[in-house]
């Protein structure tokens, strides 16, 4: 098969695997993500199938979603490995993979490759604004978390580890993630969509507050 021919095919292969999903990680997720990357890709003129390919395989073995600490991404080499991608593009791709979610807010960036910047910019980008707000209840939803718990913390993790086990409050999580996207895009191009996200977020937030305590009345 051809570059265009893995794509598509893996397009599909993905589209299968997260039908259904309620989580805000769907289908549609995958597939702003791949769009975003291609997007920034033309911009920043890197190697776009390497990209494609981390954009569409990046959640197939998320830690969020499999009991297994081992973070190897052995279902996206499986499926490169039967389309018939070399060995180095498997391994770019893989690298993408493992170092594209953010881990706390205390933890280092292990990305190193302007292919993995693109991927996780898009990636970032698809969890702020309108659709980064509706996927973060969603989620909290599928998780079994209150949207807001006034009593509780926020809390800056220090570790993935720490991060890995958070049960926090939905709105606990603008503050101990989404709020800090902005400020860790890579890509230029990221950088300028994530301003205009960033203030959707923030103005949620003052209207969630004055609603939660009654003061949109006064």
């Amino acid at each position: 098969m051809n570059q265009n021919d893995i794509i598509q095919k893996t397009a599909g292969f993905v589209k299968r695997e997260f039908s259904g999903d309620s989580s805000g990680h769907d289908w549609w997720h995958i597939y702003r993500v791949w769009k975003n990357a291609i997007a920034i890709c033309e911009r920043e003129q890197a190697d776009l199938f390497i990209v494609e390919l981390a954009a569409l395989l990046h959640d197939l073995d998320d830690w969020k979603f499999n009991d297994s600490e081992d973070e190897t991404p052995r279902r996206a080499i499986a499926w490169m490995e039967s389309c018939g991608v070399e060995p180095p593009t498997i391994q770019a791709v893989c690298d993408i993979i493992m170092n594209v979610s953010f881990k706390g807010a205390q933890v280092e960036n292990k990305m190193k490759t302007l292919e993995g910047f693109i991927v996780q910019d898009a990636d970032r980008l698809d969890a702020i604004g309108a659709i980064g707000i509706g996927r973060a209840f969603a989620y909290g939803g599928y998780k079994n978390r209150p949207m807001h718990d006034p009593e509780a913390e926020n809390q800056m993790h220090a570790s993935f580890e720490a991060y890995k086990n958070s049960k926090s409050a939905t709105v606990n999580h603008f503050h101990e993630k989404l709020l800090l996207l902005k400020d860790k895009m890579n890509t230029s191009a990221a950088k300028q969509i994530a301003e205009v996200r960033h203030e959707v977020m923030v103005k949620f937030l003052q209207q969630f507050m004055l609603e939660w305590e009654g003061k949109d009345l006064e």
